[in-house]
């Protein structure tokens, strides 16, 4: 028998089974699955290989998962103007006057990551103005819940106006004299992204392509596209349909799950609930490409202080707000899950995790539905008794741990004697509860997910504060958020996050052990090589493939 490839010389963690699970020296792939694990890494007499690679002594691993990220949005911004770690509004403007240079005089100027906290303020619309000549401008604030507009933006919009007033769950932040300053927040963003949308579906289906080059360079293999077709995330209604193209071009080098976001969904006739047309729902697709679950926002976030807080934020003087009315929130939980979604709950303060799960419970109550994984997204800031909850209801948290070292700082700030409730994990699994590791990506962090991986070991932000060293979890169990449980809450687990035969072989060659490592040169740690189904999408030439 000819197999197609004989991975050799390595040193292969499985994950299959407890910890690190079975350790072995080579895998035997054939038809993109993993034939055999070879414990000696030899393939048994009479087996050949079409390929056969040695690894030089590599940690090979099960490729990495996201649960949580902002593909296409992330493939633009790519393109934009990158406005992370300015650290004075004066950089942000020359920012802008330098990209304003280079277009055509009615071109919008784009940019996306600034942080207002270290800015010591957010972008004026009249200094936006003078740095871009008068052109449109819109600048994506880091958290992706907040953006700033320069005037001709602001006059488009019909907010100079007074024409059009802030949806349900936004703001337009108005100066001391009730004029708007350019920024808009939350559900009133949509006013200065529509008028650049819907993007064009060749143009999204090249972002992705962007972004996913990105990833595969750094050992994803599979990832969860959250919030699509509408909203402030969405970039087009045919947005799933960018997906088909890219993947039809081979641009995407991913297993992708996407999220349609509740504000592209509808009544569906017949007493059906809430879904899309021809019934379509969680679960259609393929391996490569399907539907996951339905994507409803609570609340906003910490950064940008608009998170549904239980108390005050500690340096503003109120506790955030919700994205829309909690009644309608509340059904449209319900009503997904009655017409047989899976739900993905955007929650970050504790009043806004206390609601989501009020709703699931409520959603059981009415059809129980014992196996579905409903999710909370971010579950940023919750108690002791939340924690335990989530486990009674059997609700999985996906946060995001890279957050503790980009903005812990800034959420410490905001939360005060609370900080030891931010983005927990230990305490998730001291529970029984699974926490699938996510980046957000592009909002917020950095989305390499070796440094996610780091930052749930060490928890430090980027002064050096440790936050929560009781979440702390070790190496392996990192590791195992990365494969294993990104891979279960996409209901994967019987065919990728560990290396098994009979298993998909997406798989990722490190240049070092990241569990036996010291925690701070995680982060750093070379991806040598990606595989998806035995075929390299990074790195080929390192493992004598191209």
């Amino acid at each position: 028998m000819e197999i197609d490839l004989h991975l050799h010389d390595a040193a292969v963690l499985t994950l299959d089974g407890d910890g690190l699970g079975r350790t072995a020296r080579g895998l035997a792939v054939h038809g993109g699955r993993v034939l055999a694990v070879l414990d000696d890494g030899s393939l048994p007499a009479g087996i050949t290989a079409r390929r056969t690679v040695g690894a030089a002594g590599a940690t090979v691993v099960p490729g990495f998962g996201d649960a949580h990220n902002h593909m296409a949005w992330y493939g633009q911004t790519l393109a934009e103007i990158d406005l992370a770690g300015m650290r004075t509004l004066d950089e942000v403007y020359d920012a802008v006057a330098q990209r304003a240079a280079e277009l055509p005089p009615d071109a919008f100027v784009v940019g996306s990551g600034y942080d207002d906290v270290l800015l010591g303020g957010s972008p004026h619309h009249a200094a936006l103005d003078r740095a871009a000549g008068g052109r449109p401008v819109r600048l994506q604030h880091r958290s992706g819940h907040v953006c700033a507009a320069s005037t001709e933006a602001l006059r488009r919009a019909g907010i100079l106006s007074g024409t059009v007033t802030a949806p349900e769950g936004g703001k337009i932040v108005l100066d001391d004299e009730g004029a708007p300053t350019g920024v808009v927040e939350e559900a009133a963003q949509p006013l200065i992204a529509d008028l650049m949308r819907p993007y064009a579906v060749p143009d999204v289906a090249e972002a992705l392509g962007r972004a996913s080059a990105v990833y595969a360079a750094q050992g994803l293999t599979q990832v969860t596209e959250c919030g699509i077709a509408a909203g402030f995330m969405g970039r087009t209604p045919r947005e799933l349909g960018a997906y088909q193209l890219a993947r039809e071009q081979g641009l995407l080098t991913q297993r992708v799950v996407v999220m349609p976001v509740d504000a592209a969904l509808h009544e569906v006739a017949g007493g059906e609930g809430v879904g899309i047309d021809l019934g379509m729902r969680t679960g259609f697709g393929d391996d490569r490409l399907r539907l996951g679950p339905m994507k409803i926002f609570l609340d906003g976030a910490l950064s940008s202080r608009t998170a549904a807080m239980g108390e005050p934020f500690v340096d503003r003087d109120h506790a955030g707000y919700y994205q829309d009315d909690p009644g309608h929130m509340h059904d449209m939980i319900v009503g997904a899950h009655l017409a047989g979604w899976t739900v993905a709950a955007h929650a970050i303060g504790d009043r806004a995790v206390a609601m989501g799960l009020d709703a699931f419970a409520d959603a059981q109550a009415r059809l129980p539905r014992p196996t579905v994984r409903h999710r909370i997204e971010h579950a940023g800031v919750v108690s002791d008794e939340e924690v335990q909850r989530f486990a009674a209801l059997g609700i999985t948290p996906v946060p995001q741990a890279r957050f503790l070292v980009e903005i812990g700082d800034s959420m410490a700030a905001a939360v005060g004697d609370r900080t030891d409730l931010l983005y927990r994990h230990a305490s998730f699994l001291r529970a029984g509860v699974r926490v699938p590791s996510s980046s957000d990506r592009p909002c917020v962090a950095d989305g390499h997910p070796l440094r996610t991986m780091a930052a749930m070991v060490t928890r430090r932000s980027s002064s050096g504060r440790l936050i929560g060293p009781d979440e702390r979890v070790d190496p392996v169990t990192a590791l195992r958020s990365l494969t294993v449980d990104t891979a279960w809450i996409a209901g994967d687990e019987a065919l990728r996050g560990s290396l098994a035969a009979g298993k998909y072989a997406d798989l990722v060659v490190l240049g070092d052990d990241v569990t036996a490592i010291d925690p701070d040169r995680i982060g750093d740690t070379e991806v040598v090589a990606t595989l998806l189904e035995g075929e390299p999408t990074h790195g080929a030439a390192a493992l004598g493939l191209d």
